[in-house]
């Protein structure tokens, strides 16, 4: 196999010795599979907190350790440690959640977290503010209704994504069950995870634990999703790797387009990082897909940067390989792959409100602002949830989907809808209706400045501005992360905001308006007087210049406002 590829630099992949590499590589080498001390470290009641390394391992167990940073500097002045809390991320491929499984979350994050529940940019659910004591009941929870949080974060396949798209109903029904078994064949398979949240004993055997992960798993994350055109909801260009279904004249799926190497986050000032849109490299039927799916991951496996974390990611590997050598690593695994079949996309966006598929059942997608339920909003759906007889779809624009309604149920569901005001949700401007924002304060520990919490303030004042052009009506899309790791995808946004320091942010222009090109810085470290003045100027020359249906982001290329971006690596330039 490998010895028929062209000779590659494996300086710093895991052909090297644990010491010559980054100390995660030794800490999930010698981890015993992910259990590390976490299960006594949740028995020490002196610390609200995890010590030591068992922090990064609890990631790949879904679980950050987090503090409230509203709190931090004064709890220091009064010498107590931070309020330490946890993030729990639940695995939920595709988004698809059943009636019971959302009135079992919504009733844990009631009960052991802060009353709200967080809906994710990868079609999942997040519990804030979980205290160590709670996080056992959380998981057992979960358990009951046959969900866990295994691989939710940590180096590994992360969450695998699906298209949410009621107008095409045999093909995403299709898709989400090939979304399920990848996800299930990918997950990490160590029994640490039962044994120290479902309290199972240790299993002695001769198989390895981990056939496929070994004992030091990936390098880093790695994203996974399934599209079908033309609505590129899951953003497939940001993905490690995208499928992109390819339907045939049966109307089932012929099989998939493979786009790979897409990924978002950077470091600011740091050259050698950057974001990056996948590459389509080939089709497959979709009998090949559990085959190239660990071919492709095999190959960051063993060939991904472990030296440098901040290169490690599947991107890197590729640039620095060259897309030729890892095609060809690819197929040398997996055999070869055929050529790329015609596809094309129109948006990234959800579709409001009620729809009709051509199998007779209805589908009301809700707008929920950066994802968060909070507890009234919580006690409407699951009024809801009592009475719907389909499921519940979470949308990868951090929206909800009430999916499979029988006509002779859609008047009760409406009643609902209208009754508790939750319909009225809806009614916004369409640059809301298209945003998107990570957490960031108070809890992530990533972030430099305020992104959930004060996009809604200034997308209300951008509002006045496009009112003022009478551009109220045009679909920009808008995305803020308080840090440039990139959660809610900004670097492909039309408008990016990425946070510097509180009250600042990056500013970038010129993302495709379905996700197919990368923006570019226009202004840094900018507050907000400077963002509105910044956006006010390019918007009026977007009103008053603009061709016919030209996007804004396209426009800003072609008025030479900004420069197109071609490839990531060349992002910063």
């Amino acid at each position: 196999m490998a010895d028929t590829l062209p000779p590659t630099d494996r300086s710093c992949d895991i052909s090297q010795p644990l010491e010559r590499l980054s100390p995660d590589e030794a800490l999930k080498a010698g981890s015993e599979y992910l259990r590390g001390t976490i299960a006594l470290g949740l028995l020490d009641r002196i610390t609200s907190a995890v010590p030591g390394d068992d922090i990064k391992l609890m990631k790949f167990h879904g679980i950050y350790q987090q503090d409230d940073r509203d709190v931090r500097d004064e709890r220091r002045r009064q010498k107590l440690e931070p309020a330490f809390q946890f993030m729990i991320r639940v695995r939920l491929p595709g988004g698809i959640c059943t009636t019971e499984r959302w009135l079992k979350i919504s009733e844990l994050a009631c009960a052991h977290g802060n009353e709200t529940l967080r809906m994710t940019t990868r079609q999942t659910f997040q519990f804030h503010w979980v205290l160590k004591h709670n996080i056992v009941p959380v998981i057992r929870g979960l358990h009951e209704v046959l969900l866990d949080t295994v691989a939710a974060c940590g180096d590994d396949s992360r969450g695998v994504m699906a298209t949410v798209n009621p107008q095409f109903p045999a093909l995403q029904a299709e898709l989400a069950a090939l979304a399920k078994t990848v996800s299930d064949h990918v997950i990490p398979k160590t029994r640490g995870y039962h044994e120290i949240w479902y309290g199972e004993e240790r299993i002695a055997s001769s198989e390895p634990e981990e056939p496929f992960y070994g004992r030091t798993y990936m390098p880093r994350k790695f994203k996974i999703g399934f599209v079908i055109p033309p609505n590129n909801d899951i953003d497939i260009y940001a993905q490690d790797l995208g499928y992109i279904a390819i339907a045939g004249k049966d109307g089932k799926i012929a099989g998939f387009n493979i786009a790979i190497g897409g990924g978002m986050g950077r470091t600011d000032k740091v050259p050698h990082t950057y974001p990056r849109t996948a590459s389509v490299i080939g089709f497959i039927t979709p009998d090949r897909l559990i085959s190239v799916t660990e071919a492709v991951m095999g190959v960051q496996r063993d060939y991904g940067n472990r030296a440098d974390r901040s290169r490690a990611r599947f991107k890197y590997t590729i640039d620095d390989k060259g897309l030729d050598w890892i095609k060809l690593a690819i197929e040398d695994r997996a055999g070869l792959l055929e050529p790329a079949r015609p596809y094309h996309f129109t948006s990234n966006a959800d579709i409001y409100g009620w729809v009709e598929s051509d199998d007779g059942y209805h589908h009301f997608t809700l707008f929920v602002e950066n994802g968060r339920l909070n507890r009234d909003t919580l006690d409407k759906i699951a009024r809801i949830a009592h009475v719907h007889k389909g499921h519940f779809r979470l949308t990868p624009n951090q929206n909800l989907m009430i999916a499979n309604v029988a006509t002779a149920d859609k008047p009760k569901i409406d009643a609902l809808l209208v009754g508790s005001g939750l319909i009225a949700f809806n009614e916004h401007s369409v640059l809301r209706l298209n945003s998107m924002a990570c957490v960031a304060f108070p809890t992530c520990g990533l972030a430099m400045a305020d992104s959930e919490r004060y996009l809604p303030t200034l997308i209300t004042k951008i509002e006045g501005i496009l009112t003022r052009y009478n551009l109220q009506d045009e679909p920009i899309t808008l995305r803020m992360t308080g840090c440039p790791n990139g959660c809610s995808r900004p670097f492909i946004a039309e408008i990016g905001l990425t946070g510097r320091a509180p009250g600042k942010y990056n500013l970038y222009l010129g993302g495709g308006f379905h996700g197919q090109r990368l923006n570019r810085l226009y202004r840094e470290n900018i507050g907000e007087a400077a963002i509105l003045e910044a956006l006010d100027e390019v918007l009026r020359h977007y009103a008053t210049e603009r061709l016919p249906d030209e996007h804004f982001g396209d426009f800003t290329i072609r008025a030479g406002i900004i420069r197109e971006v071609t490839e990531g690596r060349f992002s910063n330039d």
